[in-house]
């Protein structure tokens, strides 16, 4: 198949590419230097061109406090975005079915992560602009979809790690954050700060698995959202403990910082959907992805990170 990838650069598009090659597919991924999406002509360099899938992994979002501090410039910048995307998608590609992804923080905080909430409720103050930027690409596909006849799925990933992460001088997600936290302590003797009490709970899913049930729920879902998770969450000082056992350093050193902003207490998707849809997949066990993760970042380079 011919495919064209948004967002290539990131870290999902950064394992999802040699997947596609390595199943003989002709894929295209401009650059934003190639491409800008806020653009109503952004895709205009395309024209011409034929595509089968188009995944559309685009977003401008960071960890950290970066929603709180940029709701309004998400809106702006996520919205153009995806109302470009989609509208070329409509105007060029209608044969092209087209998966894109969700996000997590679209759900009400309190409300069960199941699919059917995804568009109910209020999602947290914090993310709400980045959330509803997400809950509107959704309302786009089925409006189009009902309208046009045309083929989407739409996936909402819990948080995704393993090796690879971006390297650009973005806010790092939680998981990664305490890697780096912990391995600094071993190596430089730097104090290692936790934020809340650690008795707050995060589901995660190792990357490259994501990227597997992505490929795989091509063929076996069609029009439909459905969330991509692990389907059990732990605590923060869960996370913490398995990462000073894979770099030797003791937990008890660790100091946690309860006037800290933690978010939700817990955070983890309803993955009944998914389970009925791909019964025969078994995830990476936890201890194996964050030692992979681990790797990555002394081979990256902990003074750097």
């Amino acid at each position: 198949m011919r495919i064209l990838v948004t967002g290539a650069s990131g870290f999902l598009g950064r394992h999802l590419l040699p997947k596609l090659r390595d199943d003989g597919h002709t894929v295209t991924c401009p650059s934003s230097k190639d491409v800008d999406l806020t653009k109503s002509d952004g895709l205009s360099i395309l024209r011409g061109e034929s595509y089968d899938e188009i995944f559309h992994l685009a977003a401008w979002t960071e960890a950290g406090d970066f929603c709180a501090t940029h709701g309004g410039d998400q809106w702006m910048v996520n919205n153009y975005i995806n109302t470009n995307v989609l509208s070329w998608w409509k105007m060029e590609q209608p044969q092209a079915r087209l998966i894109a992804l969700g996000t997590s923080v679209s759900y009400e905080p309190g409300k069960s992560l199941l699919e059917e909430n995804y568009m109910r409720g209020i999602p947290s103050e914090k993310f709400f602009s980045y959330a509803m930027t997400k809950r509107m690409l959704y309302a786009g596909l089925v409006s189009f979809s009902k309208q046009f006849g045309m083929k989407y799925l739409y996936l909402v990933p819990s948080t995704l790690y393993g090796p690879g992460y971006h390297t650009d001088g973005r806010q790092w997600h939680f998981i990664f954050d305490l890697v780096r936290k912990i391995l600094r302590g071993k190596l430089f003797g730097e104090p290692v700060v936790l934020w809340g009490d650690g008795h707050q709970r995060r589901e995660l899913v190792y990357v490259e698995d994501f990227v597997r049930s992505m490929l795989m729920l091509r063929g076996r879902a069609s029009n439909d959202i459905i969330n991509v998770g692990a389907g059990e969450e732990f605590t923060i000082r869960h996370f913490a403990l398995l990462i000073c056992r894979l770099v030797d350093y003791e937990f008890g050193r660790i100091s946690f910082d309860t006037n800290a902003y933690v978010g939700a207490e817990s955070k983890c998707l309803s993955t009944v959907k998914l389970n009925g849809l791909l019964p025969e997949v078994v995830g990476t066990a936890l201890e194996e992805g964050l030692r992979k993760t681990v790797e990555w970042v002394k081979d990256f380079g902990i003074e750097n990170a």
